[in-house]
């Protein structure tokens, strides 16, 4: 406690990301890093923007040096039973609980911010649209964010191999929706996005 007091007075950021928010399978994945204020990290940027290969070359870089990161998602049950939106809110609240160092608020991409109430007390936040790129702890979080979902897509693709999900993670390549005509969607499918729905009738 004695620790997490002292980085709320000094004031630090927490960046805030989602990936695989737009995908058809899969879970939608958050991050949030709170970053070393005394040491940057080079090269960070949206992780769109970004190699694989660099991406997880930085992904490792910001585990190793940053104060705190966590990583939080929902799954395809949770998205269809709430919707897209409040999932992804959903993934970056728990990202925020998970972090070991409460930051003294959280900066988070795009034009919305989660329910950043926790037990009666209101964290501060911020939303910046286009932050993954402007904003070095949020372009950590959109690194983080963007590995783990990756992985956990390969990972998948283990056990679901007749759609491909390692080569386009779940989004709706004209691969996948080929392998969803043709063999229907699974379970890891958002029942209620449009293309998985059509793939059904």
């Amino acid at each position: 406690m004695h620790q997490t007091r002292i980085f709320e007075i000094n004031g630090l950021s927490a960046g805030v990301d989602e990936a695989g928010r737009g995908s058809l399978a899969g879970p939608v994945v958050a991050s949030a890093v709170l970053l070393h204020p005394h040491s940057s990290i080079d090269g960070l940027a949206d992780s769109k923007k970004l190699t694989e290969k660099r991406r997880n070359e930085l992904a490792i870089i910001i585990k190793q040096q940053s104060l705190a990161w966590s990583v939080a998602w929902a799954d395809s049950v949770e998205i269809d039973a709430i919707n897209i939106l409040c999932a992804t809110m959903l993934a970056m609240r728990r990202a925020i609980i998970g972090l070991e160092i409460t930051p003294a608020r959280v900066l988070v991409d795009g034009n919305q911010l989660p329910n950043l109430n926790f037990n009666g007390v209101v964290m501060a936040g911020e939303a910046i649209i286009g932050g993954d790129d402007k904003v070095d702890a949020i372009s950590a979080a959109s690194i983080i964010a963007k590995t783990t979902r990756d992985l956990m897509m390969c990972k998948l693709d283990r056990v679901f191999p007749n759609y491909e999900f390692a080569k386009h993670k779940g989004y709706g390549t004209k691969i996948h929706r080929s392998r969803l005509q043709k063999f229907g969607p699974c379970r890891e499918h958002r029942q209620t996005f449009a293309p998985v729905r059509a793939a059904t009738e």
